[in-house]
Order: C-alpha cells, then structure tokens, then sequence
C-alpha cells in the first residue's frame, strides 16, 4: 500500500529537478552573418544599420528580414531573406529549448550576396550630357538676387497645370494698421 507521503516526495523531487532545469537552463543564441563580395558594403537589417560585412549581428524572431546592402562603386542591394525556425525553436518544442536543456544552442544563419559593379558611362556620353545641361542653363533666364534692397521680386511667367494660383500683386511695404482708441473706462 502507497502512502502519501511517497507521492508527496515525488511531487516535491520533480519540482526540485524543474526549478533546477529552469535556473540552469540553457538558451537559443540567434546569430545573423551577412557576408557580401567584395567585403565592406554597408549593412542594414530592417533599416537599422548593423555595420560593415561581413558582419555578425543578434537576432529575437524568426520570419522575414529585409536586408540592404550599399557600397560605394557597386548598386545598392535589397532582399527580403525569409528566416526560418529550426524545429527545436517550434511550439511546444521552444519551451524546452529555451527553458529546460541544459546546454547553449546557437543557430547561426549565413547570408551571402554578389555586389554588382555599377555601370560606368563612357567619357564622351558624359561629356555630351553635361554639354546640354550647359546649354539649358543658358537659355533660362538668371534668378532674381535674394535681398536685394528696393527690389520687388519679379513673378514669372503663370505657372501652367493643376494647382496654379493666380498671381498676385506683392507688396513692399505695408501700411501699418488703424490704431484703435482706447475704450477703457
């Protein structure tokens, strides 16, 4: 015959060996390593800038992650990288990996990326460019000076298309208001 008492020991062994599982416990260590070639892009996990690859950074929760990668040189890189949970890390699974294992687990996730070259035009297409900027600039008309004194701003010619408001007169100096007489009693 049982008695309570064995069951109470019971109780209380396995209690004891929980909280012990639960003090001592291990924990999932979430690392992100971003590798670009060439090294030393900028990057910028979810926006936030992380450093220069390669790179190691922490991260909470899996799902998706937007990675941006810039380096002088190359065209800007941007992926949304979906990151997905090992096994050990899916309910109800994570309570013991997280709480009762006694031993550090560390899930590291290696992203590489390619960087491309940005193009680079030829000389005499620059040259031509630069030309018809030149020569735009000279037929418009130069900006008035910024506060020049005596001068009224000029308006131009009436701006075309939606929103356009019609001109009005402006005025240098305004007439200062009517004073009011005093009506206190």
């Amino acid at each position: 015959m049982a008695t309570p008492r064995t069951g109470i020991g019971t109780t209380r062994r396995l209690t004891a060996l929980l909280l012990i599982g639960i003090f001592c416990a291990g924990c999932v260590e979430r690392r992100l390593l971003i590798r670009t070639n060439p090294p030393g892009a900028m990057a910028y996990v979810d926006d936030y800038q992380v450093g220069l690859t390669p790179i190691g950074t922490s991260f909470t929760y899996y799902g998706t992650r937007k990675i941006r990668l810039v380096k002088d040189g190359y065209q800007p890189l941007t992926v949304y990288e979906r990151i997905n949970p090992p096994w050990y890390e899916i309910p109800p699974f994570d309570f013991f990996a997280e709480n009762i294992l006694r031993r550090e687990i560390r899930d590291t996730r290696v992203l590489e990326y390619q960087l491309i070259p940005q193009p680079v035009s030829p000389p005499q297409q620059l040259l031509e460019r630069a030309q018809s900027l030149r020569s735009r600039a000279a037929t418009q008309p130069p900006l008035p000076a910024v506060g020049e004194p005596g001068v009224a701003p000029s308006a131009g010619p009436p701006v075309e298309g939606l929103g356009a408001f019609p001109q009005s007169q402006s005025v240098l100096n305004p007439p200062p208001p009517p004073s009011m007489p005093n009506s206190a009693p």
